[in-house]
């Protein structure tokens, strides 16, 4: 996909220069050829994929940023990369870690973090209850099991750090009643989006 193109859908979340459009170009090059093999993402248009994928995703990455720096962050269920790519992208001094325990979604994760040469980005090919370590900042976007996801992300979490959810808004509040140890702040609508926000809490 040309990244003039790229750069258009991806103008109501943000603004990116010629090298970062190269590499969004470069992934959805690679996503969709190993599209057609294993199932990464149900949605097949470039256009869509980059506004519905990467825009959503860099969106968060930049309010997160904007708010604090991380020294290591955790995406959780990474399936295709989203949103944790796009915010190693984005943070090039953040430590990365995609957790994906789907051993072939994870060789895709491999083959483009490499081909990214995204030096800050690492993948667990294992279920996160096998994970060693906890992270400054966890993300979770579109995961399955949304109840023990979530739990999962609090428990990887460190204590002061951040939990990032990419959620529809009919499950913010489910998620306040869910998990007590996090103040939440008031959640952000997505741009472009019908029902996605951005709920971001501070593990206590």
């Amino acid at each position: 996909m040309e990244t003039a193109a790229i750069a258009r859908l991806l103008e109501p979340f943000i603004e990116f220069d010629e090298t970062r459009l190269l590499s969004i170009s470069m992934y959805i090059d690679l996503l969709l050829k190993w599209n057609a093999r294993i199932n990464l993402t149900a949605i097949r248009e470039p256009g869509e994929i980059v506004q519905r994928h990467f825009g959503e995703s860099l969106f968060a990455a930049k309010h997160l940023l904007e708010q604090k720096l991380p020294q290591t962050a955790i995406d959780l269920g990474s399936g295709a990369g989203f949103p944790g790519v796009p915010f190693a992208m984005l943070a090039p001094d953040v430590q990365v870690t995609l957790i994906e325990s789907q051993q072939k979604k994870a060789t895709f994760l491999k083959e483009l973090v490499h081909t990214l040469e995204l030096k800050n980005t690492k993948v667990f090919s294992d279920r996160a209850e096998a994970y060693p370590g906890t992270a400054d900042l966890v993300m979770l976007r579109a995961v399955e099991r949304f109840e023990q996801a979530l739990q999962m992300a609090v428990r990887l979490t460190n204590t002061g750090g951040r939990v990032a959810l990419m959620i529809g808004s009919g499950q913010v509040e489910l998620t306040g009643k869910l998990e007590k140890e996090v103040l939440w702040d008031s959640p952000v609508e997505v741009p472009c989006s019908l029902s996605r926000e951005l709920l971001v809490g501070i593990k206590s």
